[in-house]
């Protein structure tokens, strides 16, 4: 409980450090919200061209993109200090972290919060409920259920992403670019449902970056495309990955050389 209260202090000074720009902060989240509309255009005229894509409707497509919108801007938000984490080893700051009796992922996670992904937030919120109004989806409580578990889902698999994406630095120094193919870049490729670009990324987002165990297979059961209640309980199994990318933090951590900086 002492370190939520820190954590939440933490995001509190943060805050109040944004606010002292309040037109760039504004701004900032003026430029989340169009590049987010960008990309629903996209969708848009693809699919005023095409009618489904590999039996999914348009409304379908939608409710999948926000719940990687939802997922990925909540994640950045908060573990926005594992994404820019190269930093702190490059200037020498990780060392002060060392030296501080507390949990050196509280720290990091503290030392920066994305405020304004809030106007990605808004749009996937606004294409959240788009697609549950108009994706015919039949109601019961385990499938307001499974709609829970995906955002969790999601969110584990983006925090995994971004520890193994921090622990890289410890070895590069630099953080690695070809990295933001599965975080930034799975807001594109991954806003649709993943079987459309075949079966091998079908398994390798299942067993070896778990997207689609949050995004497609509950998606399955949620529009009535394969009657299986197991498949809403699948996204929970997304919090195995943060297991191994944990791992490889801490191993990260044990061989860590100061830059000197």
């Amino acid at each position: 409980m002492n370190g939520l209260k820190l954590y939440f202090r933490y995001i509190g000074i943060l805050l109040k450090s944004t606010m002292q720009y309040k037109l760039s902060f504004f701004l900032s989240c003026l430029g989340q919200f169009l590049l987010t509309c960008n990309s629903v255009f996209a969708l848009y005229f693809l699919f005023a061209r095409f009618q489904s894509i590999k039996g999914f409707s348009f409304a379908e497509v939608i409710f999948c993109y926000s719940i990687m919108q939802l997922s990925f801007a909540i994640t950045e938000s908060y573990a926005r200090g594992f994404d820019s984490f190269s930093s702190l080893i490059i200037n020498g700051d990780f060392d002060r972290l060392l030296l501080r009796p507390r949990r050196l992922t509280l720290q990091v996670l503290g030392s920066k919060f994305e405020f304004s992904r809030i106007g990605r937030l808004i749009i996937a919120v606004i294409l959240f409920f788009y697609g549950l109004k108009f994706g015919n989806i039949d109601w019961s409580f385990l499938k307001a259920l499974t709609i829970f578990f995906m955002l969790l889902g999601g969110m584990a698999v983006f925090s995994g992403l971004f520890l193994i994406y921090a622990a890289i630095s410890f070895f590069t120094i630099q953080s690695l670019e070809f990295m933001n193919i599965f975080t930034h870049g799975a807001g594109t490729f991954a806003s649709y449902p993943v079987s459309i670009y075949g079966n091998k990324i079908l398994r390798f987002c299942t067993f070896i970056i778990p997207y689609a165990l949050f995004q497609y297979y509950p998606l399955l059961f949620l529009f009535d495309k394969y009657e299986n209640p197991a498949l809403a309980f699948l996204p929970l199994l997304s919090f195995f990955f943060l297991i191994p990318a944990y791992l490889f933090w801490r191993f990260g951590v044990s061989k860590y050389k100061s830059t000197g900086s």
